[in-house]
């Protein structure tokens, strides 16, 4: 059986560490448009997988808290994603 709050546990924690390393890789001067295009596909990747956990938390009937935290987490992809498209158009004017 899926252990689906371990899961979430440990996604929690790889965000965690994205929201640390993002703002820094994108006030890396030197960071190319390619780098910023990679790494908007993979929060973007991330975000997706998260809402899948979030969705299967929902169907297997898990907490509230429990959900709420998957949506916060869902949240923090997509407001990561949501700064790199920034930085991207900004590298593109």
């Amino acid at each position: 059986m899926t252990d689906w709050v371990a899961i979430l546990k440990e996604q929690t924690a790889t965000g965690d560490q994205m929201g640390r390393e993002v703002p820094q890789m994108l006030a890396n001067p030197d960071i190319s448009e390619a780098q910023v295009k990679t790494l908007f596909s993979a929060l973007e990747k991330q975000a997706e997988f998260v809402e899948k956990l979030r969705m299967a938390l929902e169907k297997f009937g898990h907490d509230f808290s429990i959900i709420k935290a998957a949506e916060r987490l869902e949240e923090r992809y997509a407001d990561l994603a949501a700064s790199v498209a920034e930085k991207l158009k900004a590298m593109r004017r």
